[in-house]
């Protein structure tokens, strides 16, 4: 299958040319292997190659051997692999040695030896609709910080093409496939977590239903801020509730298989007494995953506007994420007592932030314009700065800039 390109491909090779080894982090077929061998010149596979597994466990230097950068792909597989790429970035002292991938975060004690100056983590997520092909990139999120106009032409995506969009995902191998086909496709994957994955992340007995219960909690409660609490009623079955422990057990290693990703809140300096929440926004990496949950198709998405609005809301989080990281930014939200709530609040390393709300339809947008104006004015911008852009992002559309000053972005011309 032809490589199709990604954001996090510069980001990759600048990496590099600066430090020993970078660590490629995401959830299972995202992309990860594909994307560091575009690089590597050599690779060693352990979850396909017994051999190397075998000659690890019995001199582990002896997988490092080859050409550089040397690609050794889901080495959490065997972590003790780590202290040895560390030593042998101290011995070699040149950058540009190792390309490490991973779908799981090991436990805390595999890299208690620390990779600082040695290693650096890249975050990989499942593509976005520009690296997929359903996008323009016409409006630029990195010329957004750096407060450029909006402006684009009507990119052509549908309300129908959306709802395909979310069920489909942004998983590489699904490019190729039927939307029935792909639908199946993050089925099974789902699949192979609740039963598999959960109990291989760090070899614990977890129980498959239960896992499957929280699963499709999350599913229906996606964008927003649920709490533990909440979760632990809505994913209960004939015995009651889960319990907390359980909940925050689980959610833990879905975390770190990064199948779930949390959007923290923002805190600005304000004005008004307003007081800030700081409760983060649930999120899975990928919007297809809450609609294999829930079994959701594309047709139901259609009579079902507040499920395909909060999902719309998460796959534009996904990519905004993507983009954010390569303009080295973060993707944040606000929430304070009044009930006055900003979906994305996009904040650079250099202190520049947009502000964003996110309607799946027309007929929204002057709600979420006059809610932006409202938020701007609580902002002490003496001390949290003055914003780069207040956007509406949009299903369909045009991109323009309307009198008041706020951007109208559709999802089909956004970009890194």
């Amino acid at each position: 299958m032809t490589y199709a390109p990604r954001v996090v491909d510069r980001e990759l090779v600048t990496r590099l040319e600066s430090i020993g080894a970078v660590v490629i982090e995401g959830p299972k077929a995202c992309g990860k292997t594909a994307t560091a061998r575009q690089v590597a010149r050599s690779e060693v596979l352990l979850d396909v190659d017994e051999n190397a597994r075998r000659a690890i466990e019995i001199d582990p230097k002896l997988v490092l051997d080859g050409p550089t950068p040397r690609l050794i792909d889901e080495w959490q597989i065997e972590p003790t692999i780590w202290n040895y790429v560390r030593r042998a970035v101290d011995d070699r002292g040149a950058p540009g040695q190792f390309i490490l991938t991973g779908s799981a975060v090991p436990t805390d004690d595999i890299t208690r030896h620390t990779g600082a100056a040695r290693l650096t983590r890249l975050r990989m997520r499942p593509m976005s609709l520009f690296e997929t092909g359903r996008s323009t990139g016409a409006i630029s999120l990195s010329d957004m910080l750096a407060g450029t106009p909006v402006r684009s032409p009507d990119p052509g995506l549908t309300i129908r093409d959306i709802t395909e969009q979310v069920v489909i995902g942004g998983w590489p191998a699904n490019l190729n496939r039927t939307v029935p086909q792909s639908v199946q496709a993050v089925r099974d994957y789902l699949e192979e977590i609740r039963r598999v994955d959960v109990r291989r992340v760090d070899q614990t007995t977890r129980d498959p239903v239960k896992v499957g219960r929280l699963l499709r909690a999350l599913a229906r409660h996606v964008s927003t801020e649920v709490t533990i609490a909440t979760l632990s009623a809505d994913a209960g079955g004939g015995d009651g509730k889960l319990a907390r422990d359980t909940v925050t057990d689980y959610l833990t290693a879905l975390e770190r298989l990064m199948i779930i990703e949390d959007q923290p809140a923002w805190a600005p300096h304000l004005r008004s007494r307003s007081r800030v929440r700081s409760s983060p926004k649930r999120h899975f990496v990928d919007p297809s995953i809450a609609t294999a949950a829930l079994r959701v198709t594309p047709e139901r998405l259609l009579t079902d506007l507040q499920l395909f609005g909060l999902l719309f809301e998460s796959l534009v989080i996904r990519d905004l994420r993507i983009y954010a990281q390569a303009a080295d930014a973060m993707v944040l939200h606000y929430r304070d007592n009044t009930g006055l709530e900003i979906e994305s609040i996009v904040e650079g390393a250099n202190g520049k932030w947009c502000a964003f709300e996110v309607k799946l339809g027309q007929g929204k947008v002057d709600e979420a314009a006059a809610n932006l104006l409202t938020f701007a004015e609580r902002v002490d911008t003496k001390k949290s700065g003055t914003p780069s852009m207040l956007g509406v992002i949009t299903g369909t559309g045009y991109g323009y800039t309307r009198p008041d000053g706020v951007a109208v972005i559709p999802i089909g011309a956004l970009g890194p």
